[in-house]
């Protein structure tokens, strides 16, 4: 039962992070480093009041007092900002498709890192698997004649933040509250700059823009507290399965929503990347303790 409830409160997240190019195109009139600095104003904001509920802040502030903590904290931060600019950059420049892109290679990404960096073992499925992907990803760079930069940016800042937060400190949301915290600053005074000349958008928007720009920090902080929620009642192993959840959306919305071309190089590359998924996904299944456990019960 708990794994059951588990499994649609872990799912409610990653469909949110699925939809989030619907709330990002609704903002289109907005500049991608505006929109990025009211969602780390309002992000902070939202994730002081939970931590605050928590009575967690003080432990938040006293871990940054540590050079190591702060210098983590910081490099996270600079990361997470860098991808959340990239994806609404992207977004609102009609490249939904290669967002979907970054985020279906991104646990391969993952492993290569894993390997690189943390002299985790890469096993000969697991190699296949970042190998197709590769292959798949120098397709398309080479039937475009350009390479997929925001596919990739995508998938290694986020597999970096991934690699910096595992050896962090701070859980998820104080992880998060402290990165917020520290960007809070350079954002207000970014925004307070475009105000000051008149080239804002939240004292010179209507009310529905405010209302969004606003809405940026629930809309940061909901899916990530539903994630945490439900990665503690599930197997890492559902969890790696129901993340492909908002990249599956990103692409149908790609496809079918905003009509952005498919081509017979995506329809290649994708194809190499949903084999490397399957390959790796089935690995891991196969390959996780629970399983393991239970073949040995048999």
């Amino acid at each position: 039962m708990a794994s059951g409830r588990g499994i649609w409160i872990a799912a409610s997240a990653f469909i949110l992070w699925g939809m989030l190019p619907v709330y990002w195109k609704a903002l289109a009139g907005v500049g991608a480093g505006e929109i990025l600095g009211h969602r780390m104003v309002w992000s902070a904001v939202c994730c002081v009041l939970l931590v605050l509920r928590k009575g967690s802040l003080g432990r938040i502030l006293n871990a940054l007092s540590e050079p190591r903590v702060l210098l983590l904290a910081l490099v996270c931060a600079l990361l997470v900002g860098g991808n959340w600019l990239t994806y609404i950059w992207a977004v609102n420049a009609s490249l939904v498709l290669e967002t979907s892109l970054g985020y279906f290679i991104n646990p391969l990404v993952c492993v290569l890192l894993g390997c690189v960096f943390l002299g985790e073992r890469m096993r000969p499925v697991q190699l296949a698997a970042v190998a197709i992907a590769a292959a798949g990803v120098l397709y398309l760079a080479l039937s475009y004649g350009r390479f997929p930069w925001v596919a990739l940016v995508l998938a290694f800042s986020f597999g970096f933040y991934g690699l910096f937060r595992k050896t962090a400190k701070l859980e998820s949301l104080d992880g998060l509250t402290a990165e917020t915290l520290l960007l809070l600053l350079p954002a207000l005074i970014y925004l307070a700059g475009l105000e000051i000349d008149g080239s804002g958008s939240f004292l010179n928007g209507d009310w529905s823009t405010k209302l969004l720009l606003i809405g940026a920090g629930p809309a940061t902080a909901t899916p990530l507290l539903l994630f945490a929620a439900g990665a503690r009642m599930l197997p890492l192993t559902t969890v790696g399965l129901l993340q492909y959840i908002a990249p599956s959306l990103q692409f149908l919305l790609a496809v079918f929503v905003y009509n952005e071309p498919f081509t017979q190089a995506h329809l290649v590359t994708f194809s190499a990347i949903w084999l490397a998924i399957l390959l790796y996904s089935t690995e891991s299944w196969l390959f996780s303790p629970r399983r393991a456990l239970l073949s040995a019960s048999q």
